[in-house]
């Protein structure tokens, strides 16, 4: 059964509910969190004035820096040839942003960088003992003086003919980071794999937040904590619109030791190269 929780922030039972859930699906689903639903709202109308402008050339993305405006097709999943049908923008702190949508997406980084805290606290608080021995640090530390966490905000267009097969707007992956904070995109689409490969629609409801592990969390945590496959499918024909979302990824710092294997710097760059975002 994969059943991924749906957390009400305001219960006492919901730190024990988001890292059981956690554990064993990988996901969770956030009801009546401290994210302002009229901030959501400014920042999709913004950010698709901002994909719909030419403008958006002028803020073409750092090879070095990995901020600013991807263009359609710039990426892949990992182990994919196939680029997958989406534009998106990298928020770092303090790079600069387009001037429309500036106030709104600083408010929303931050805001999203403390509820994120407070979930690694939760994830520290319930985790069994002989799991914790793993962390290196404790889950909340990982991410003081933290400049990595990336604030994604992504474009889906509406499909259009003469793409090869196969091609969907984000193939099957699972993420980099510790955990990743998606704010409920504008449409339907997005679907976690359970363990005996089947597909499931995580739960989208208008202000909800869907909370899932990276590959750092599951390298930190010696598995216990899982990094389930996802992935956004493409849309009906009887409703081929745009698809907006906004993850927002929990990086460590880069010195973070992950494991006897990896620091979280080293993790990073690798798959950097692996998904084609880096050279």
């Amino acid at each position: 059964m994969f059943d991924i929780a749906s957390v009400d922030c305001t219960m006492s039972t919901a730190p024990a509910e988001f890292v059981r859930s956690m554990h064993e699906t990988g996901f969770a689903v956030l009801r009546n969190h401290p994210i302002d639903p009229a901030l959501i709202d400014r920042l999709y109308k913004e950010w698709a004035a901002f994909f719909a402008s030419e403008s958006k050339m002028d803020h073409l993305f750092s090879p070095e820096t990995q901020d600013g405006y991807f263009p359609f097709r710039s990426e892949n999943a990992k182990d994919s040839p196939i680029k997958d049908l989406k534009e998106f923008y990298h928020v770092y702190p303090n790079r600069p942003l387009p001037a429309g949508v500036k106030e709104a997406t600083e408010a929303m980084y931050a805001a999203l960088t403390q509820l994120g805290a407070d979930l690694l606290g939760w994830l520290q608080q319930h985790t069994p003992d002989g799991v914790k021995t793993k962390f290196s640090v404790a889950l909340p530390d990982m991410m003081v003086g933290s400049t990595q966490s990336l604030f994604r905000v992504l474009h889906y267009p509406p499909l259009a003919d003469g793409f090869e097969p196969g091609a969907v707007r984000a193939a099957a992956h699972e993420d980099i980071n510790l955990i990743t904070l998606l704010v409920t995109g504008s449409e339907p689409g997005l679907q976690a794999k359970d363990t005996a490969g089947n597909w499931h629609d995580v739960p989208c409801d208008a202000g909800m937040i869907a909370v899932n592990g990276g590959d750092m969390l599951k390298e930190a945590s010696g598995g216990y904590f899982p990094a389930t496959t996802h992935r956004v499918v493409n849309p009906p024909p009887e409703h081929n619109v745009s698809r907006y979302s906004m993850p927002m990824f929990l990086h460590p710092r880069p010195d973070v030791r992950l494991s006897d294997a990896y620091t979280a710097g080293e993790y990073l760059d690798q798959r950097l190269r692996e998904i084609g975002l880096k050279k």
